[in-house]
């Protein structure tokens, strides 16, 4: 299954772009404190600073190794539930103005990698929902209605007949483009927004977790492993990777592991073959698979729910790779070259916030749309943080509920979830594909 130099653990991304420590030093005070320095914080902190404050950042490990740097650089912005789903969760009127907000967000997210010129590899190569059963096109064509009528975001139907243009495969009932979708390589997005951090003499401390937090006369004492800083406005940035002493937002915002593999190097005619639409690739159903081509076009790149509890990687790897051939079979030789793992933070309302909880603005809960959706509402947080109009936006309208099933800290409800998806809705999903397909195994 692996190659002779397999790496295990560590991602494919980190070849080009590995996060590194930095030793910037603790400053005693500033007017904004940014904890967290993935793509949200790094946003925040660039936005709360180029509105006229001084800020730092503060992360509890090495900037940029949790999701920022492992996720699968699908670029795009677009909401995951439909309007009626929305609707029922925040109104009309937030559901309207959520998928208005749309194409600003993506467009927002592509200027700003344009302005700092952030070297990215980033490609506008489209990216398709991929219907597993004929319920789910159905689906579909619900969603590129509200789409086309309630946002400017391009969008369109692939029927069944038209999807061998896209992928080499039966097993989809249709698919939905998003043409204006793109790609990048998110270690070097990250890296690029380091640097917008640095030309800004913005200091960003490693190993830096903060252990208390304390308001006093509006302002905040913050203690972290490199000392305590004194701050006007904090702004939480850890999404899924927030901890104690940030109880309530934990409870809140979950850690839902994401699996990824890469296949070792591949013929480019078999890639060509296997994926002539060269787009940004994910599934309807629960399993949550992504794919795509490597930047370079050579690999596959292929990511999704392997577990929803951590789970040895070799044998994540194993299931990915089944997953995978089960969609290409010709794959079935392939040997992999990486396989890695990261923390998607999930709310239970499947959508991110915008908000302000006992003093802290924060921006979490991306629920997997993070690579536009975290330095576009990362930079709202701030602005709100620093009393700027460009806070406005309508993630402040949704909200972060909390679920009796996680009473706790910890997400220990993601054990049983873990069984109940794989033997129940998983095999449910397959029996509607079957169905859908006249019985015959897809």
């Amino acid at each position: 299954m692996w190659t002779g130099g397999n790496t295990i653990g560590t991602p494919y991304w980190w070849e080009e772009a590995a996060p590194e420590t930095t030793s910037d030093p603790l400053p005693d005070r500033c007017d904004v404190l940014v904890i967290g320095a993935g793509y949200t914080g790094l946003s925040a902190a660039i936005a709360a600073h180029d509105a006229g404050a001084r800020v730092a950042v503060v992360e509890a490990g090495i900037p940029g190794e949790g999701a920022s740097s492992r996720n699968g650089g699908m670029f795009g912005a677009h909401p995951r539930l439909g309007w009626d789903k929305l609707a029922q969760h925040f109104g009309a009127r937030t559901a309207d103005a959520l998928f208005a907000e749309a194409a600003p967000a993506l467009n927002w997210a592509k200027d700003f990698i344009k302005a700092e010129g952030i070297e990215c590899d980033f490609q506008t190569t489209g990216r398709i929902q991929l219907a597993w059963a004929q319920s789910h096109f159905d689906a579909q064509r619900r969603l590129a209605n509200a789409v086309q009528s309630k946002s400017t975001v391009n969008a369109s139907l692939v029927e069944k007949s038209g999807l061998r243009q896209e992928i080499e495969t039966d097993r989809y009932a249709g698919g939905l483009l998003f043409p204006d979708h793109g790609a990048l390589h998110p270690a070097k997005y990250h890296r690029g927004m380091m640097q917008a951090a640095r030309r800004r003499d913005i200091p960003v401390v490693s190993h830096a977790r903060v252990q208390a937090l304390a308001r006093d006369k509006g302002r905040f004492d913050i203690r972290t492993a490199k000392g305590t800083v004194r701050a006007d406005k904090v702004v939480l940035a850890t999404n899924g990777y927030t901890t104690r002493p940030f109880r309530w937002h934990a409870r809140r915002v979950f850690p839902l592991p994401s699996y990824l593999i890469a296949t070792e190097t591949l013929p480019s005619n078999t890639l060509g073959h296997l994926a002539p639409g060269r787009r940004m690739m994910v599934e309807t159903r629960a399993r949550h698979s992504y794919f795509r081509l490597s930047p370079d076009g050579t690999r596959i790149l292929f990511g999704g729910r392997a577990s929803m509890r951590d789970l040895p990687l070799d044998k994540a790897a194993r299931r990915l790779r089944a997953t995978m051939v089960e969609i290409w079979p010709s794959l079935r030789d392939a040997r992999l070259s990486h396989a890695w793992m990261g923390y998607t933070g999930y709310s239970f309302a499947h959508m991110p916030h915008v908000g302000e909880q006992d003093g802290l603005c924060f921006a979490m809960g991306f629920s997997g749309s993070g690579t536009v959706m975290a330095p576009y509402l990362g930079a709202k947080a701030a602005y709100l943080a620093v009393g700027d109009a460009r806070a406005k936006t309508a993630y402040a309208d949704t909200h972060l509920p909390r679920h009796m099933l996680h009473l706790f800290d910890r997400p220990h409800f993601l054990k049983p979830a873990d069984i109940w998806y794989r033997f129940w809705v998983d095999r449910m999903e397959n029996w509607q594909a079957r169905r859908g397909s006249g019985g015959q195994t897809r």
